[in-house]
């Protein structure tokens, strides 16, 4: 359905009950949250599948990036063939073996041949693949310098933001909220470590997504009437380790992760 005019459309649909299951104060409140970008709509406990699905139809932007996907990926595959992997992995802290690189993606291996052919410990989704070759034949293997910014603070992010907010973070925070304790089991799993003091919230780690490209995620769980919250950083080289399209990706893709990990091991 075409993006509603106004909060009204969307308060029309809930029950109007003012439950603050959503953490907000009234449903207006909340409507008024999901028309700004700011919640979902899935946040309601109260509405059907069916009503869920028909507020959050994708845009046409997003409708034009998933119909590239596939053709841009097999495009990469094809450019992989045309380089030395051997100087990529001496670039980028990987290692080559067997006509293989293979590069530690959230602690775990993940590789390419030369006819581009992945392989990995960890289920391979066209979010991940994609940064992950681009960051093989783009990257500079320029080591981080420790400093953290927010995605909109990269090098043209700031036009990217809300999508980037509603597909990595608000997904991410929606898994969070349901299933916190496995939320950060899952964090963990994937190599997450402890931050520094000045950022640390209820769940805060640091992941490394690719080698010299590190994520921190901080997530605050609803306190005193406030609503939980969720922001993602990265570190002020990452532009250059990666560009802001395969960032955008690389996002989605971990909040698509923990999304499916959620819904197989996850209770309501």
């Amino acid at each position: 359905m075409p993006k509603p005019k106004n909060a009204m459309e969307i308060f029309q649909v809930l029950d109007k009950s003012n439950c603050r299951e959503c953490m907000e104060k009234t449903c207006l409140a909340f409507a008024g949250a999901v028309y700004l970008g700011r919640r979902s709509i899935e946040e309601c406990p109260k509405l059907d599948r069916e009503t869920i699905e028909r507020f959050s139809e994708k845009s046409e932007h997003e409708n034009s990036i998933e119909q590239n996907r596939d053709a841009y990926l097999a495009d990469l595959k094809k450019q992989v063939a045309r380089i030395d992997l051997s100087a990529a992995a001496e670039r980028l802290g990987g290692r080559f073996s067997d006509g293989r690189l293979t590069l530690k993606v959230l602690g775990k291996d993940f590789s390419v041949d030369a006819a581009g052919n992945l392989s990995a410990d960890i289920h391979v989704n066209p979010w991940v693949a994609i940064p992950f070759l681009d960051y093989v034949l783009n990257g500079k293997g320029i080591t981080p310098s420790g400093r953290w910014v927010s995605f909109r603070e990269l090098k043209e992010g700031q036009e990217r933001y809300p999508l980037f907010q509603k597909r990595c973070e608000a997904a991410m925070k929606q898994v969070a909220d349901h299933y916190t304790d496995l939320f950060d089991d899952m964090v963990h799993i994937f190599g997450g470590r402890q931050v520094a003091e000045a950022f640390e919230s209820d769940i805060s780690v640091v992941l490394h997504p690719l080698p010299k490209f590190p994520m921190m995620i901080c997530y605050w769980k609803p306190e005193d009437g406030l609503a939980s919250s969720l922001n993602t950083f990265f570190d002020e080289k990452g532009a250059d380790n990666l560009e802001i399209g395969s960032i955008f990706s690389l996002g989605a893709g971990l909040a698509l992760m923990f999304e499916r990990l959620s819904q197989r091991h996850g209770f309501s």
